[in-house]
């Protein structure tokens, strides 16, 4: 763990997007001050961190514990995404790698045809989708319907369900459901 404040600051900062600027207005204090913390070149008081972090909307305690070299991959090459394929479908899962996963976050590409099973999927999930290319059909339950591009839905848990291109070209869709189900 690095107890370096101004390493933490910066990190903390750089996380959020924001400029110094910006950080010292929420935080009522100097550019100045976030700049010389951030150097190392002055030790805040805890008062004045405390001002600082709470434009973070963060804990000293979360602040000083806070991850700095998480070994987590954060970012994935479209090559190096795992995928599994069955009946035509090709599921694309983003951060298939990483420790307790709370979200399954896939892209999903159905060829002419394709379906995602003869049977009805069901998981203890929530799941949302959008299809971005193509249509499919989507059965939920006993109700169908033919999403197109920009259509999305949202299913709760347990509800039986079936994806089915039944467009003339490869129909494409980005999902996610929580809890991940695999």
């Amino acid at each position: 763990m690095d107890n370096n404040i101004g390493t933490r600051l910066k990190a903390l900062r750089t996380m959020h997007g924001l400029s110094q600027r910006e950080v010292a207005k929420r935080a009522g204090v100097t550019n100045s001050t976030i700049s010389l913390i951030e150097q190392d070149r002055v030790s805040p008081s805890v008062d004045s961190l405390k001002k600082v972090l709470d434009s973070f909307s963060i804990s000293l305690v979360d602040f000083l514990t806070m991850d700095m070299e998480s070994d987590e991959t954060i970012f994935f090459e479209k090559d190096h995404l795992v995928e599994f394929f069955e009946n035509g479908a090709h599921l694309k899962l983003v951060g298939a790698n990483r420790k307790d996963r709370k979200l399954r976050f896939l892209h999903e590409r159905y060829e002419v045809g394709a379906h995602s099973g003869e049977d009805m999927i069901t998981h203890n999930s929530e799941e949302a989708g959008i299809v971005i290319k193509g249509k499919i059909e989507l059965t939920v339950g006993q109700r169908k319907k033919i999403l197109k591009v920009g259509d999305s839905y949202y299913i709760n848990n347990n509800i039986p369900h079936r994806f089915k291109n039944v467009g003339k070209d490869e129909c494409i869709i980005v999902s996610a459901a929580t809890p991940p189900s695999f």
